[in-house]
């Protein structure tokens, strides 16, 4: 058990080296979370993961706001709006979408399991990102399709299923409001997403939904963020990220990177 504020270091190694990187963080008095996931984000001392965080205007490892960048035409109260439902889960994309544990599992089962399937993979190098309008929101996806990234987040959803939870009734409900197709709702009664296996597609999100926006903001959204993230280094996907929600609708927290083999 933490206390209501504590220094955590994390570490991994890169090139042969042990490098560390500290952050104070909030943290809740209990180590069994609301939900749990599993995410790629970014290193927490990389150029990427700045970006992304502070275009969100939340670091969900320091646990802190942060300032958003600023939007032509759009107030920063607009700029928050736009940015909320992708803030509370942080800097991401997801490879396993939230979940409740099974009963009879424990967070450190969970962690035991998720650094077993780490070691068990060969990091790689992600595709070019780039900003994308994926119709009602904007993401940061690859230039191209990856094969390594599609079975890594396969592997994520079927190798950890037996620690989720089944969805509820009001779960399920609310999934099949977004208009599934046959093949996305056997998905979700099968692993408890629809977009997974081969409905996947990596992407870090943007925004919201952006379908209340006039095509002039529209259009200054989509040219900030592609300024913004301009001229990204290529990026090196070595660790897989287990994020928990501390309560029902709280912003989610980075708890840990398993390092993915060299």
């Amino acid at each position: 058990m933490l206390p209501s504020t504590a220094t955590l270091r994390f570490h991994y190694q890169r090139s042969g080296q042990t490098r560390h990187f500290f952050a104070t963080v909030k943290s809740t008095p209990c180590t069994m979370y609301q939900r749990y996931a599993i995410y790629y984000c970014p290193r927490p001392d990389s150029v990427l993961w700045a970006r992304g965080s502070q275009w969100l205007g939340r670091c969900a490892v320091r646990q802190q706001q942060l300032q958003v960048p600023a939007i032509a035409g759009l107030s920063e109260e607009v700029t928050l709006e736009i940015t909320r439902d992708p803030r509370r889960y942080g800097w991401h994309a997801t490879l396993k979408a939230p979940f409740a544990l099974v009963p009879g599992t424990t967070e450190s089962m969970l962690r035991e399991a998720l650094r077993s399937l780490a070691q068990g993979t060969k990091s790689f190098d992600i595709p070019v990102l780039q900003v994308q309008d994926l119709g009602h929101f904007l993401a940061l996806v690859p230039q191209v399709a990856s094969d390594k990234l599609n079975a890594l987040a396969a592997k994520c959803v079927t190798e950890l299923h037996d620690f989720a939870a089944p969805l509820t009734d009001s779960e399920l409900a609310r999934r099949r409001r977004s208009q599934l197709s046959p093949r996305q709702d056997t998905l979700l009664i099968q692993w408890g997403y629809p977009y997974v296996l081969d409905e996947f597609r990596f992407h870090c999100s943007l925004t919201s939904d952006l379908r209340d926006m006039t095509a002039s903001q529209r259009e200054s959204i989509v040219t900030a963020a592609t300024k913004w993230f301009d001229n990204l280094s290529p990026q090196r996907l070595d660790s897989l990220a287990l994020v928990a929600e501390p309560k029902p609708g709280a912003d989610f927290v980075v708890l840990e990177h398993a390092d993915l083999a060299p």
